[in-house]
């Protein structure tokens, strides 16, 4: 009994010498991780020119520019006004556009169109967990929605609602994209954040890979509502929105509730006849 012992108190040792050489080895690569993002250049994804190049305080002064330059930023964002339905380009601020005044569909704030450049960027984030350039596209979405309340052309959600993955997707992805754009909007405008109260039960295919008809088609039974909302207005949050079939078909789950939705998002695909400037 006593042998046992000591070979039980010897194997503990050896075990608290393992894991204390693991917990060594894993505190140095994280000292060479940020070392190595410490000293290497901060390149635009788009240009590949060096973002410290540009005196950023002075243009953007309540953005933390990464991954993506300036110049890049500046240019692909919206260089007019966008109608809040459909997209559409206009010369002054208002919610809607004409057509869109006799329908009312849902509110869609984008700080950009996802057809002038910024698409790389966000494709990197999606497909390839490339996050450099995500800060400053979620910050200048926090500036479009902030503007448009200050102007009383919306009113902010109670609840922000990511657009959920289906299981197989967050297994393989290792991450939802609207759900880290919600989150933090939610902590910059201390509204609350609703997971799990919508799940993705149809595994569809890419919506790049799709016309807008097949979208549709796909998306309105691929969505459920297994928890009842207590709030009468969300935002319904998603990286891109191209189509409006992902939002609307979740709007359709909320209505019945009586739940009034918006939809934001890094940038929106317009139809192309909407690009004409």
């Amino acid at each position: 009994m006593r042998f046992g012992l000591h070979r039980m108190l010897e194997k503990n040792k050896l075990n608290k010498r393992l894991i204390s050489a693991w917990q060594l080895i894993i505190a140095r690569l994280a000292q060479l991780w940020r070392f190595m993002q410490s000293s290497l250049p901060n390149r635009c994804l788009l240009c590949q020119q060096s973002i410290a190049q540009f005196g950023y305080q002075q243009l953007f002064p309540q953005t933390l520019l990464k991954g993506v330059c300036q110049p890049c930023l500046a240019a692909n964002l919206y260089q007019a006004e966008a109608c809040l339905g459909c997209g559409r380009l206009m010369t002054r601020l208002m919610m809607y556009c004409g057509q869109c005044q006799q329908t009312q569909p849902m509110v869609v704030i984008a700080p950009c169109s996802y057809h002038d450049g910024l698409a790389p960027i966000i494709t990197a984030i999606k497909y390839q967990q490339q996050f450099a350039g995500l800060l400053a596209l979620m910050q200048q979405l926090l500036r479009r929605i902030q503007q448009l309340q200050r102007l009383n052309i919306i009113r902010l959600p109670q609840a922000l609602i990511p657009v959920p993955l289906h299981v197989n997707r967050q297994r393989q992805r290792g991450f939802n994209q609207a759900g880290l754009i919600a989150h933090w909007l939610g902590q910059q405008l201390s509204i609350t954040v609703l997971e799990n109260i919508i799940i993705k039960t149809v595994d569809t295919p890419p919506q790049a890979q799709l016309s807008g008809m097949q979208r549709r088609k796909l998306t309105q039974l691929a969505y459920r509502l297994v928890a009842d909302v207590t709030y009468q207005r969300v935002a319904i949050i998603d990286d891109v929105v191209t189509s409006g079939a992902t939002v609307e078909a979740i709007e359709t789950l909320l209505l019945p509730q009586g739940v009034h939705c918006q939809a934001w998002a890094l940038a929106r695909a317009e139809a192309p006849k909407l690009r004409s400037r």
